[in-house]
């Protein structure tokens, strides 16, 4: 898709449909787009006026062949209150205007930036956030129908006001990267198991590296066997699926301005049944998603290798499959892990930190990060005690962890911060090996991460449980249902915003 910045004003944009921002109890005649409802004979200020227009969140009104206008059709969506409007109703607006467009065979859309001074936002956060949000509105998860969608939206103008900076344009620009990386993400995400085993997923990623300037490498069983990775080749006993660690290395020109090595570390289990401990058959098929959080850090390091930030990033990704079988795991099995610890296997479906366990363990000590984030679809306690609304935070050090959530907030991911304390632990204390597996039913989101805690001690590291909002059943006005892409644009933000 074409991106291009304009300054002129909206009224004399030539695009098939000119998007512009309403919002409640505030005039058009008071606005930044007095002008181009001048130019169009006062009709939205005619429709505010008899209250068929009110600016009310989720309203849109479609106008057709506007006078005097350059776009041959005008769309007005609703923004709610300007006070209460922030980087998530920006996503809305702009992926809501995307797939309008869309949906009527237009080739071209504007995008109106120009918000009052009542909101309270960053403009260059602005247009970065619209620029991905339309990048991500445009994607279909339709690539198995026989007739997936075939209209296309192949120019994107994003309208300001005369004289905005050049940095605008450029935060557009990395708006778009973010959004098309995220993209990956979910087409990975969408992509069956039988399509994406570890070894396909490994595949996937080397094509990454080498369309993105970045080193792959990828483990196999051999070399996980020599680390004594126990944790997460445990996982992989019951699948005829062979396991892959994979590594994406992206390393800065010259000499970085910091010494920080940054591992971006993302849970691959591309099948999920629960191994022995096997999972209910209602809803199972969504398991493909089970790696969402490895398919983010994929998407991330694409879009790393293309923005580069000055800080060296690592992606890892340990890619297995979780089956029952002969050879699987048990419950009651010890195993033991790269970094000598014992875990007691109280049940198999809790899988993911196992992997995870290794893999941080290699990031930390093997490839001498200095702090590491972790993404994972790994408990559905989550979604009980956050819903599908906001992604579950964990860490060690409490400045790592407000540098992840401030990198969400830039990029309107959500995240709430949830406790670790060492009293916890005591849920994991096991009679036979150094910590169980699972911690019981009460704080099972908290005692997942206290359990990855013990594998990432003791240089900074977050947590990012986002098995409630890796995936979404149903799409909404502005986003496609199926796999979110959540956690790139945290990820990304973070590499790029480091100090």
């Amino acid at each position: 898709m074409e991106l291009t910045i304009s300054t002129q004003p909206p009224q004399s944009v030539p695009v098939d449909c000119l998007a512009l921002p309403l919002f409640e109890k505030q005039p058009i005649a008071d606005s930044p787009l007095a002008a181009l409802d001048d130019k169009m004979g006062g009709v939205i200020a005619e429709l505010q006026e008899t209250k068929e227009v009110k600016g009310k969140s989720g309203e849109s009104t479609y106008l057709f062949d506007p006078l005097w206008v350059e776009a041959h059709r005008i769309l007005a969506l609703g923004c709610g209150k300007t006070h209460k409007f922030t980087l998530r109703d920006v996503q809305t607006y702009a992926g809501k205007a995307a797939r309008h467009a869309r949906s009527k065979g237009h080739d071209s859309l504007g995008l109106v930036l120009s918000l009052p001074p009542e909101v309270d936002l960053e403009s260059t956060a602005v247009w970065r956030v619209a620029a991905e949000s339309v990048a991500l509105a445009l994607y279909e998860g339709d690539q198995y129908k026989e007739k997936p969608e075939e209209r296309s939206l192949d120019s994107l103008v994003l309208v300001g006001v005369e004289g905005e900076s050049a940095l605008l344009e450029e935060a557009a620009r990395q708006g778009l990267v973010i959004g098309t990386a995220a993209n990956i993400t979910r087409n990975l995400v969408n992509t069956p198991g039988n399509d994406l085993p570890p070894t396909v997923m490994a595949e996937r990623a080397e094509a990454i590296a080498m369309e993105y300037d970045l080193h792959f490498e990828a483990l196999d069983r051999e070399a996980m066997e020599e680390l004594g990775m126990g944790s997460l080749l445990g996982v992989t006993l019951g699948s005829h699926q062979e396991p892959r660690l994979i590594i994406l290395t992206y390393e800065p020109e010259g000499k970085p301005k910091s010494k920080d090595v940054l591992a971006l570390v993302g849970k691959g289990i591309t099948f999920d049944t629960g191994g022995i401990s096997l999972k209910p058959s209602k809803s199972m098929e969504k398991m493909k998603y089970d790696m969402a959080g490895g398919a983010a850090v994929l998407g991330a390091m694409a879009a790393i290798g293309q923005l580069k930030p000055d800080l060296k990033v690592m992606g890892v990704v340990p890619a297995v499959e979780n089956m029952p079988g002969g050879g699987a795991q048990r419950p009651g099995d010890v195993r033991k892990a790269a970094s000598g610890k014992t875990i007691e296997i109280i049940n198999t479906d809790a899988e993911g930190r196992l992997i995870l366990a290794d893999a941080l363990w290699y990031a930390r000590e093997q490839l001498d990060a200095t702090h590491m984030v972790d993404l994972a679809t790994l408990t559905g306690a989550v979604s009980i005690a956050l819903g599908n609304v906001f992604i579950g935070l964990m860490g060690n050090d409490q400045p790592f962890i407000e540098k992840v959530m401030a990198a969400g907030a830039r990029s309107g991911e959500r995240h709430w911060q949830l406790p670790l304390d060492d009293e916890y632990k005591k849920q994991l204390k096991s009679d036979i090996a150094d910590l169980k597996n699972v911690g019981g039913p009460k704080a099972g989101t908290i005692t997942a991460g206290y359990f990855l805690k013990e594998f990432a001690d003791p240089i900074p590291w977050a947590h990012m449980d986002i098995a409630g909002t890796g995936w979404m059943d149903s799409g909404k006005s502005h986003l496609a249902s199926g796999g979110t892409g959540v956690g790139v644009r945290t990820l990304v933000n973070l590499a790029m915003g480091w100090k």
